[in-house]
């Protein structure tokens, strides 16, 4: 089998909110399979589970049935890495502006060509940086999601991203199957980094063979 065969048999499962965007994706995970394996973006033994483990794994969180990401909102990805959430975010919901966060310059220059090459300018861009050093910009405006994915534990996490919320806004942090127990050790920082209603959630059960296992919680507004 090649690398087109696993990525095209992947996308016959795709739900039906996600057919307008099935082009684009199918782009997405084509740049993936090629550029994002020589690159080493991804590993060469992903591409025939693209759709299922990162694809649609991401997607799923942005479905509008779930109103985990509200219409028309900033969107900030933090050690966006491939692309994973923040371009498959971009794709799938067309109203989102997102900002894709990569302090290496493989990687970014990755996410910049990616951009490109899928039509997504002028409401997806990249910033090479660090999360904490964005936070410390004066001009930064606060986003009104932050999600990141295998990207640290949770108790680390709440610490580099929360600063980079609006108040009332949401992280979302794409987790494993430890999402809960992340959440029990990270209670002190959450609570100090001014989160709420923190929540572990599954996503997508209807169509992926592993949910998506999703933490949630509110940057709490200030009093």
């Amino acid at each position: 089998m090649t690398a087109d065969d696993g990525v095209s048999r992947e996308t016959t499962g795709l739900p039906d909110w996600l057919a307008d965007q099935r082009p684009a994706l199918e782009a997405f995970a084509a740049l993936l399979a090629d550029v994002g394996v020589t690159r080493g973006l991804i590993g060469p033994r992903e591409v025939p589970r693209l759709w299922q483990r990162h694809l649609l794994n991401c997607a799923v969180v942005v479905d509008p049935d779930h109103a985990i990401v509200a219409s028309k909102a900033r969107v900030a990805d933090v050690g966006s890495g491939a692309g994973l959430p923040g371009l498959v975010w971009a794709i799938v919901r067309p109203d989102l502006e997102v900002v894709l966060i990569e302090p290496l310059l493989r990687r970014s220059t990755f996410l910049t060509e990616a951009i490109t090459s899928l039509g997504l300018e002028g409401r997806v861009s990249v910033r090479r940086d660090r999360a904490e050093d964005i936070a410390r910009d004066p001009q930064w405006r606060g986003v009104d999601v932050v999600t990141a994915r295998a990207v640290a534990p949770l108790d680390r996490l709440v610490g580099w991203t929360t600063p980079l919320l609006a108040a009332g806004g949401t992280l979302v942090a794409l987790k494993g199957s430890s999402a809960q127990e992340e959440v029990t050790a990270a209670a002190p920082a959450a609570a100090a980094a001014g989160l709420v209603d923190v929540r572990v959630r599954e996503l997508g059960a209807a169509y992926l063979e592993q949910p998506t296992t999703v933490i949630t919680a509110i940057r709490r507004a200030a009093e």
